[in-house]
């Protein structure tokens, strides 16, 4: 079984193999650099304008907001903007001001408001009403009922003419 001086000796053996390998490996590289300039007639100062006159592709990363922490947990400590989904801590809480920061209290509930709507049996403006229907059909022995969404019922699927079972 080895040694550890033995391993110690084989690793320094094989870092100085790889260090005269790197040399000659980039003695060569510059080489044919030297090579490719002297090809097409460039210089340093060539390739350092061209170096300082590409642009990075992209958003600057400096082009995001950082997010300003607008509620505090006394608790823990723990930290929330106020965007995305609110954290346990907080999520419960029906006023939301007793875990505002003091720097951020007016910045909270800043932003625009929509007006609450309620869609209930409302078509608003998108297509179909949301919510329950009110009954359009009535079957006259069960007294069951169809808003007339969805599927029609058995009793009402059978039915050459669905004007007996209207209702009104």
């Amino acid at each position: 079984m080895p040694t550890l001086e033995n391993i110690q000796a084989r690793i320094e053996a094989l870092q100085a193999k790889a260090e005269s390998l790197l040399a000659t490996q980039s003695e060569s590289a510059l080489q044919k650099i030297h090579d490719l300039m002297t090809r097409h007639n460039l210089t340093i100062s060539d390739i350092e304008k061209f170096a300082g006159s590409r642009k990075k592709s992209g958003r600057a990363a400096s082009s995001r907001k950082a997010s300003v922490v607008a509620y505090q947990d006394p608790k823990t400590g723990a930290t929330w903007s106020g965007r995305g989904r609110a954290p346990a801590w907080i999520a419960k809480a029906r006023d939301r001001s007793k875990f505002a920061v003091a720097g951020a209290a007016s910045g909270a509930g800043k932003g625009k408001k929509r007006a609450a709507t309620k869609t209930k049996g409302k078509a608003n403006g998108k297509g179909q009403p949301r919510g329950p229907q009110p009954a359009l059909y009535r079957d006259p022995q069960s007294g069951a009922t169809w808003s007339g969404r969805g599927r029609a019922p058995a009793w009402l699927a059978s039915a050459e003419d669905r004007t007996p079972f209207l209702i009104g």
